[in-house]
């Protein structure tokens, strides 16, 4: 994209409160730019081959712990954000340094942040008394429900507004880590970890700052989605389920490309509000479904997603013109 159309799309973007959309479509907008923002905090690591299947966990961690000190301390969310991101860096620590540490790579390392998806929808649905259980809590509400210092409200602008600029955050850390010596330092140990060793690379230091920043932004995620949904249930925020749905979105949209994962959120949330209206809840599951069969499609024919896969003919015919027949 050229920066001309980078600003017209911002410009766009930032508009939409001031067009007098329907709620409805403006729900729909900010359920895409907190997703994007999940799936993009994903990708900045999963781009590198750390392929988690446990990001619903850090969700989790977020939006439950900024409920929970709200509801029962009186915490303010604004100092519970802090509190929610040091805890998911120490679940990142305790999952990621032993794995790093001796090399737990591939699929063995994709079962082991399954566990931890798990293992943290298992612990909010133990502590019934504080989570409310499987049966999900609710934050409570601050006076008529609008308020900054309690992270609610109930006007949608407001929160559009909150997201599209967090959306916008994820985007420029991605473009961040894309452009720095990190991106070649990563690559070079996806491509291989002893060669990587032997020419300085600290291979476990360099896994554990991308693992921790991914943490980071995804309990942020986790954060946005419970304060502005209202509602927090183990299965929607934390389960395998979600996890899988992120990997899925990742790769559809293209995780090698900046945009790739807001792709991939704008067609995940279509087709559950698509299904939800035209199919109501008689088939449960039925967008996993779909997901599954769209993902193992997406693998074998285009394993870059929608958008690398569009981009990446164009880059090879400016990179390679020699190469051409003829």
């Amino acid at each position: 994209m050229t920066r001309f159309s980078k600003y017209t799309a911002l410009f766009l973007l930032a508009s939409v409160p001031f067009l007098d959309i329907p709620d409805y479509y403006m729900h729909v907008l900010i359920l895409i730019l907190i997703w994007g923002f999940v799936y993009t905090s994903w990708s900045i690591m999963g781009r590198f081959g750390l392929v988690s299947l446990g990001h619903g966990a850090f969700l989790g961690i977020g939006g439950y712990t900024v409920a929970m000190l709200w509801n029962f301390y009186g915490i303010t969310p604004w100092l519970g954000i802090p509190i929610a991101l040091i805890l998911a860096t120490i679940v990142a620590l305790i999952v990621g340094y032993p794995c790093f540490q001796f090399r737990i790579v591939g699929h063995y390392f994709a079962l082991v942040t399954l566990a931890l998806a798990e293992v943290v929808r298992l612990v909010i649905i133990g502590m019934r008394e504080y989570t409310g259980g499987s049966l999900g809590m609710t934050p409570q509400r601050y006076g008529e429900g609008m308020s900054v210092y309690a992270f609610q409200f109930v006007e949608k602008d407001y929160f559009y507004g909150i997201v599209l600029l967090s959306w916008v955050f994820g985007i420029w850390v991605w473009n961040l880590v894309d452009n720095s010596m990190a991106r070649y330092s990563m690559e070079a140990i996806s491509d291989d970890e002893d060669a990587s060793a032997s020419v300085g690379i600290n291979v476990t230091r360099e896994k554990l700052k991308i693992t921790i920043l991914s943490a980071w932004l995804t309990a942020f995620g986790g954060v946005l989605y419970g304060q502005y949904q209202m509602y927090l249930n183990p299965d929607t925020i934390a389960g395998i389920s979600v996890s899988l749905q992120i990997v899925f979105a990742s790769i559809v949209g293209g995780m090698y490309v900046a945009l790739g994962p807001t792709v991939g959120a704008v067609i995940t949330i279509l087709l559950s509000e698509s299904l939800r209206i035209l199919v109501g809840v008689e088939l449960a599951g039925l967008d996993g479904t779909i997901y599954g069969i769209m993902l193992i499609l997406f693998i074998i024919f285009l394993p870059r997603g929608i958008l690398g896969s569009g981009w990446a003919k164009p880059l090879e015919i400016l990179r390679f013109p020699k190469d051409k027949p003829g």
